[in-house]
Parts: C-alpha cells; sequence; structure tokens
C-alpha cells in the first residue's frame, strides 16, 4: 500500500471548500488503497479559538494536526505569521527518520506552500513531490495591484518559485490557462490538469424549484444568476451592459454576493435597471434549490487574473445542470470549456450584441433548455467529478512510483453524502 503526506492548513471537519476538496481527496485516495496521513493545523479557520484533536482517525485517513498560535487568518500579520509556521512545521518533518512517505501532496494554503518542496527534496530523495496549485502567486498579487512585476522581492520570490517547481516531480493545476503561466517558469515542468469537483453532485440534471424560481425571478422568461464570492478579481461591466441591452426581453439578473468587490457592484447598478436585483445567500439547506431556480449561472474573471485562478462556480452550475454564461477572457479554462463542450457562451468585450441574440433564442425554445441542462449534468460526470478526478490522481501518484493502479471502488466519503452516477465512464478523465 503506498503511502502519502498531504500538507494543507485546514482539513476536515471544516467546512471551508477548499478543505472539503483536501479532504475528499484524503479519504477518496484512502478508498484506492493509499495509506493517507493529513497534517492540518488544529486552528478552526473561522475562529482561531476553536482547536480540534491533534490525533484523529476520519475513516481511513490518518489526522496528525499541527499546533499552532491563535493568530487570526484574517489580519495581514495574522496570514503571514499563520503561514510561516506551517511551513516550518512541514519542513520540520522532513527532519524526522521514521517519516518516508512514497508521496507528499502540498496544496497552496497557506500561499506559497510550494516552497518547501526543496526542503523534502534534499532530505527524502526517494518521495515523490506533488503540488496541487489552486492559487498561483505571485502572479495574483500582479493581478491584484499590491505587488509590482519588477520589483526585488517579486524577482526574489520568482527566482525561489522557480527553483520549488524544479523539484516537484508532478505540478498537477486546475486549467489550460493556470499551466501556461507555471511553464513560464520552466518549460519542461510536468504538469497534469486535475480541477476541484463540485460539493454537491446530483446524478441529473435539478428541476427547476417553482416556489424558489418564483421568490428569485418572479415570472421572469430567463433567469440569470451570480451566486458567491465577488472580490477583486470579478469583472461586472461587460454583464451589465449585456442586461441593459436585454432590459426588455424578460431576462433578469440576482446577484447573490458577498466580498470585497460587492460595494463596488452595487454602486454600478443604475436607476433605471429594473431587471437586475440583489437577494441575499441562501442556507447550506436551500442551496441546490437556489441554484437550481436560475436558467443560467454566471461566472466572472477580469482579464489579467486569467490563470491565476480558475473560478469553481463554472464546475457547480455543471453538476446542477445549468449552463454557464462566463464574462472574461477567451483563453480562460472555463472559456475553452465552455466552447469544447457547448455548455455555455463567452462574453468578452464587444460581442454583446451576439450573445444578447442568442440567449433571446435559447429563451425562446423550451426544448433547447431541457437539452441544454442534461448536456450540462452528463459533461459534469463525465469529466468533472470527484470520482473522475479522484481517479485521475491515483493514476498520476501511481505512475510516479510506477505502481499498477487499484482496484475500482465506490467513491464513498465518510462524512459527506454518496454521489454516484450509473452513467460515469471512467475512460474520460
Amino acid at each position: 500500500m503506498p503511502s502519502a503526506f498531504v500538507f494543507y492548513h485546514y482539513f476536515f471537519p471544516d467546512d471551508v471548500v477548499s478543505s472539503v476538496h483536501f479532504s475528499e481527496l484524503c479519504s477518496g485516495l484512502a478508498e484506492r488503497e493509499w495509506d493517507v496521513t493529513a497534517f492540518p493545523c488544529n486552528r478552526s479557520c473561522r475562529d482561531e479559538s476553536k482547536q480540534y484533536s491533534e490525533h484523529e482517525t476520519w475513516g481511513d485517513v490518518k489526522i496528525r494536526r499541527i499546533w499552532r498560535p491563535a493568530w487570526r487568518q484574517s489580519s495581514n500579520a495574522g496570514r503571514f505569521l499563520n503561514a510561516a509556521w506551517m511551513l516550518c512545521r512541514w519542513a520540520w518533518l522532513a527532519m524526522a527518520r521514521k517519516n518516508h512517505p512514497d508521496v507528499v501532496i502540498i496544496g497552496t494554503d497557506p500561499i506559497l506552500s510550494v516552497i518547501i518542496a526543496p526542503v523534502w527534496r534534499f532530505l527524502k530523495p526517494n518521495t515523490r513531490i506533488i503540488h496541487w496549485c489552486f492559487d498561483l502567486y505571485p502572479e495574483a498579487a500582479y493581478a491584484d495591484g499590491v505587488l509590482k512585476r519588477r520589483s526585488f522581492f517579486a524577482r526574489t520570490l520568482e527566482r525561489t518559485l522557480r527553483r520549488s517547481y524544479k523539484a516537484c516531480d508532478l505540478v498537477v493545476e486546475i486549467g489550460d490557462c493556470m499551466r501556461e503561466r507555471l511553464l513560464r517558469y520552466d518549460s519542461s515542468m510536468p504538469t497534469c490538469t486535475l480541477v476541484p469537483w463540485a460539493l454537491s453532485e446530483p446524478v441529473a440534471a435539478l428541476p427547476v424549484p417553482q416556489g424558489e424560481r418564483q421568490a428569485v425571478f418572479g415570472g421572469t422568461c430567463l433567469g440569470l444568476m451570480y451566486s458567491g464570492n465577488f472580490g477583486r478579481a470579478h469583472s461586472y461591466k461587460d454583464l451589465l451592459d449585456l442586461v441593459r441591452l436585454m432590459r426588455d426581453d424578460g431576462l433578469e439578473i440576482a446577484f447573490s454576493v458577498r466580498g470585497n468587490g460587492e460595494r463596488l457592484l452595487r454602486d454600478a447598478v443604475r436607476e433605471d435597471d429594473c431587471n437586475i436585483r440583489f437577494i441575499p445567500f441562501a442556507p447550506a439547506e436551500k442551496l441546490e434549490d437556489r441554484l437550481a431556480a436560475a436558467d443560467i449561472h454566471i461566472v466572472s474573471l477580469r482579464e489579467e487574473w486569467t490563470g491565476t485562478v480558475v473560478p469553481s462556480k463554472f464546475l457547480g452550475a455543471l453538476a446542477v445542470g445549468r449552463p454557464v454564461l462566463f464574462c472574461g477572457s477567451p483563453h480562460s479554462a472555463v472559456a475553452r470549456w465552455i466552447e469544447k463542450h457547448r455548455v455555455g457562451w463567452v462574453l468578452a468585450a464587444g460581442n454583446a450584441v451576439e450573445i444578447a441574440n442568442s440567449l433571446r433564442a435559447f429563451a425562446a425554445s423550451p426544448t433547447d433548455i431541457v437539452l441544454m441542462r442534461e448536456r450540462c449534468n452528463a459533461v459534469y460526470w463525465q469529466h468533472f467529478s470527484r470520482s473522475v478526478t479522484i481517479d485521475g490522481w491515483d493514476r498520476a501518484a501511481r505512475a510516479l512510483l510506477r505502481l499498477p493502479r487499484a482496484a475500482q471502488q465506490s467513491c464513498v466519503s465518510p462524512g459527506f453524502s454518496e454521489r454516484r452516477n450509473p452513467r460515469q465512464d471512467d475512460s474520460l478523465c
């Protein structure tokens, strides 16, 4: 049984999205006959005063939590100190003689966690190192304007990252656009695209909950929804232009958002924008109904952020059987997936009229709406589901170790609901 150490800041029972993904990755690998040990911190993400047991077994996954001071993750100083503490502790694990995992998986929380890779490469040369890159720094800091690309600190950081990526046996990214940025560090870098799956995976496209639909959109013929965080990485100008263009076509858009970009978005909405509304977040038990109430889900990303992050809302929309209107660069991975699998529309500068005409035709054809919902859910299960992605992880890690693949098992994660689909095709990874 091959062994794996997993380094990520937070873990089950934390319900932060990335924590759930790493928790389910660990349980999925354990189901595929891996001996998995996770090393998160002992603090809750949202409440630093809350501590978890330092030694615990969750299903078949061993959890060895690292004690960490209760520095506030919401403050810049606290985030920096927490990152330094966790990276030092993970690096220290490489010095213990008893620690000889076959594989080490390093995440991106804290940011720049990959810089511990050279330490593990030097002290444990027989251990294979895999980095799962969710967010790309310092590129995201360049896009946000908080770090100048040609500054001394930026150049030093890029040199450090170049050595860190070189120490990895595999860098797992979450989209072609991110891989293109990573290869600028080293064109020979071994990479693999494995995306974080949706947390809710219905076995078929969800039907429209009429009560929620009426509450959110009233009697509109085409309902668009943006649900989730709205920060500095998200765009809205082209979207508002499109919505205004279709003001008399029975189109309405509902924003259920929070984040540091919400105020700018609200300020950009005019008094005559009668088909734009803001609604509160849905409670967790109502989330599926909220997502299923929309005809189309909106995903946005500023062009300068392309490749630094890949919006996970795209996968959540496909899972419930809804197409996506993506507002961003045509070179983004989301735009490429939409075009490849025909699961939505890409709104870019200059094509608002074309998109408006396409949406009018879509709204006028109930048959097209039903077929699109079925296509989106099927594409999700064939290419992006939890079981498909973790199968990909199992194959990639075993390939590094030159081990045969484990026997296929059902993908049930302890602590989470069972998600299976008889239409799943394991050959489509």
